[in-house]
C-alpha cells in the first residue's frame, strides 16, 4: 500500500423480513489446491478483461478464490476488489513483464520514503527488509503490484503458487497477500459499508476509497455483461432486465411486474419502503422473469418451490446463468429462506440486499447461508 500517498496507511447481519427478502505468520499454500479453488467463492475464470493482463487477472481469480483457507471468516470476496486496488496501486502492472509462474519484472518499486516529500511523503520509513524486496537497505519503499511495505507484506503475504518463496513481486503471491489484508480477521466484504473500512485500511484516503470503488463497479459490470454475451433466449431477457435497474435502491415490499413500486412498511431496520420506489429481492426476481412471460409468486420461500430445485450440496458449479438463488436458515426447508437473486454466471448474482444499498452485483458468497437455487427457464 502506497505509505508515499498518505501516511498512516496500512498501519450480516442478515435481515429476516416477511416479503422473504434478506438483505502475521506466513502461511505456505499447496499450488494445485489453489488454483483447484479458481471457480468457487471468487468466481470463475471470466477469460479477458480490457485492461487486464490475462496473467493478472488469473492472479486475482486465484486469490478471490483461495483466501478462505487462509481467513476462514472472510466473505464476499471477489476478483473485481483486487482489480480495482491494483489498478490504482500499478494498473495492473502495466510497462511489466509477467511470466507464466507470476514473477513480475522489472519490480514496481515506490518512491524512497526518505521523507523527501515525493508523492507527498513527508515522513521517513527506515529500511525493515534489509533491501531484500525494495533494493533499499536505508529507507523503505512501496513493492509490487498491489504496493505493499516490506513490514506489512510479512504480516499478509503468502506462498500462493507454491514455488517455496513468498514475493511481493509475484502476482499470485501478491494478489493473496493482498486479499489476506482486505479480509482481516474476517470481514463480509459483500456488505459495501465493511467493504470500504477494508479500502480505506489498504490507504487511509477518502479519494482513494472512491477511486477504488468505482473500478471494483467497473469490473462487476464486465464481468455480469461477458456472461450476458453467452445467453439466449428467455435467459437472456431475464439478465438484461435485472441488470438494467442497478441503480435503483432497495425498498421492502418494492417491486412489481412492471419495475419498480412503493413498498409497504416496515423492515426489521425500520426501513418504511411505503415512502420509496424500489425493490426487495423478490421484487426484483418477480420483474425480471416477468418479462420473459414467466410469472413468480411474491416472496422468496415461495419462489423456491418453482422450478427444478438446485440443492446447496450441489455447490456453485451446478448453476446456470438465469437460475434463482436462495439463502435460508435450513438449505433443504423453502419455508426458511429469507433472500433470492437471479445468477449470472463467474459466482455472481445481480442482488437486491437489503435497506440502505441498490440494485448491483454481488458474489454468491456474500452471506452465509446459500440454500441452493431453483431453474425456471
Amino acid at each position: 500500500m502506497k505509505a508515499w500517498r498518505k501516511l498512516g496507511c496500512l498501519g450480516a447481519v442478515l435481515l429476516v423480513c416477511a416479503m422473504g427478502c434478506a438483505g502475521p505468520a506466513v502461511t505456505f499454500m499447496n499450488a494445485a489446491s489453489l488454483l483447484s479453488k479458481r471457480g468457487q467463492a471468487g468466481g470463475e475464470p471470466v477469460g479477458s478483461v480490457a485492461g487486464i493482463d490475462d496473467r493478472m487477472l488469473s492472479a486475482y481469480e486465484s486469490a478471490a478464490a483461495a483466501v478462505g483457507d487462509v481467513v476462514p471468516k472472510c466473505r464476499g470476496m471477489r476478483w473485481p476488489i483486487l482489480a480495482g486496488i491494483a489498478r490504482i496501486e500499478s494498473n495492473h502492472a502495466s510497462g511489466h513483464n509477467v511470466a507464466a509462474n507470476g514473477d513480475i519484472t522489472p519490480h514496481i518499486l515506490g518512491p524512497v520514503l526518505n521523507g523527501s516529500g515525493v508523492g507527498g511523503n513527508t515522513t521517513s520509513f527506515s529500511d525493515t527488509d534489509s533491501g531484500r524486496w525494495d533494493g533499499d537497505s536505508v529507507y523503505e519503499r512501496a513493492v509490487g503490484p498491489f504496493q505493499f511495505l516490506p513490514a506489512t507484506f510479512r504480516g499478509s503475504g503468502r506462498d500462493a503458487n507454491g514455488d517455496g518463496r513468498i514475493d511481493p513481486h509475484n502476482a499470485d503471491d501478491a494478489a493473496l497477500g493482498a486479499a489476506v489484508y482486505l479480509c482481516g480477521t474476517g470481514r463480509n466484504l459483500g456488505d459495501e459499508a465493511q467493504l470500504k473500512k477494508a479500502v480505506y485500511a489498504y490507504n487511509h484516503s477518502d479519494a482513494y476509497v472512491a477511486d477504488v470503488l468505482g473500478w471494483i463497479d467497473r469490473y462487476d459490470a464486465a464481468g455480469s455483461q461477458g456472461d450476458l454475451g453467452k445467453v439466449t433466449g428467455t435467459v437472456r431477457t431475464v439478465l438484461a432486465a435485472a441488470l438494467a435497474q442497478q441503480g435503483e435502491p432497495y425498498v421492502w415490499g418494492g417491486g412489481s411486474t412492471t419495475g419498480p413500486s412503493r413498498g409497504s412498511c416496515c423492515s426489521p431496520s425500520g426501513q418504511d419502503g411505503s415512502l420509496l420506489t424500489g425493490f426487495d429481492c423478490s421484487g426484483l426476481t418477480l420483474y425480471a422473469f416477468a418479462q420473459a412471460g414467466v410469472k413468480l409468486p411474491r416472496t422468496a420461500d415461495v419462489q423456491a418451490g418453482v422450478g427444478t430445485r438446485i440443492p446447496a450440496s450441489s455447490g456453485v458449479r451446478a448453476l446456470k446463468p438465469g437460475d434463482l438463488v436462495f439463502y435460508g436458515y435450513l438449505p433443504t426447508v423453502n419455508s426458511s429462506i429469507h433472500h433470492v437473486g437471479i445468477y449470472l454466471g463467474n459466482g455472481q448474482m445481480i442482488n437486491a440486499a437489503r435497506p440502505g444499498t441498490r440494485v448491483r452485483v454481488d458474489p454468491i458468497s456474500a452471506l452465509p447461508d446459500y440454500a441452493g437455487g431453483a431453474r425456471v427457464l
